[in-house]
């Protein structure tokens, strides 16, 4: 158990996270695409200008994006992606990272033949979101940020020391229940966990030249009482 603010700035990451599980997603085409070794999960829905999701940590397509989704389709060509050890995505043998996420979703647009999409991320994806923009700019058409980290100082006092100590038994039951309806195998469940935590554990900050590099138009959303510092998320 963390001690005082700590466990309370963790839970409310987690609970945060819990909150898209109240509505399901509509059924979508779900595929495998065979990218940087790994075996990506992806699901395309409705049709349109092209747009990505990207889940947050521990979390699944559902489970972030679910009552959104649906009326996301109705004017655009949905790509929902579960990333690396996430979901129907199982984990390979290479390092969790932002970047390497950023790498795998820009190799999926180019084998589904797309020459630019707009981004969307939440948490963790739009961490990932702003890698995409920086590393791999001519894919990119405009991101949109929710609750999106890219330097240390901008999460909550107290927030990295409870990562220290987080623990499975910690993590809320409803993202134990998104991740195993897609994927019963309890032991990928916990690999995940661990895994996302050493992630944001080892976190280093994107430095500021590479977050001024980025020439895509950006829509960024962040909630005065959130993990994520509303003064950081608008810098």
């Amino acid at each position: 158990m963390f001690p005082g603010v700590k466990i309370r700035i963790f839970t409310i990451v987690l609970v945060v996270l819990t909150i898209p599980l109240l509505m399901n997603a509509q059924n979508g085409d779900g595929k495998y695409a065979r990218l940087n070794n790994l075996h990506l999960y992806y699901e395309i829905h409705g049709s349109g200008e092209p747009l990505v999701l990207l889940h947050g940590g521990g979390s699944t397509i559902n489970s972030t994006f679910g009552r959104i989704l649906p009326e996301l389709a109705k004017k655009h060509l949905v790509i929902a992606v579960e990333l690396q050890a996430h979901g129907r995505t199982k984990d390979i043998d290479r390092p969790l990272s932002f970047e390497q996420d950023a790498d795998d979703i820009a190799a999926l647009l180019t084998h589904l033949k797309i020459d630019k999409a707009n981004v969307m991320g939440f948490s963790n994806g739009g961490t990932t979101t702003l890698q995409i923009a920086i590393r791999h700019p001519q894919l990119v058409r405009k991101i949109i940020l929710a609750s999106a980290l890219f330097q240390r100082p901008g999460m909550q006092p107290g927030f990295f020391e409870g990562m220290k100590q987080a623990s499975f038994d910690q993590m809320p039951q409803p993202l134990k229940d998104a991740f195993l309806e897609v994927n019963p195998d309890k032991q990928q469940l916990t690999q995940m966990f661990n895994r996302d935590v050493k992630r944001m554990n080892t976190f280093r900050d994107i430095p500021d030249s590479s977050i001024r590099s980025i020439k895509a138009p950006a829509l960024v959303l962040n909630g005065n009482n959130e993990v994520v510092l509303a003064a950081h998320a608008f810098i």
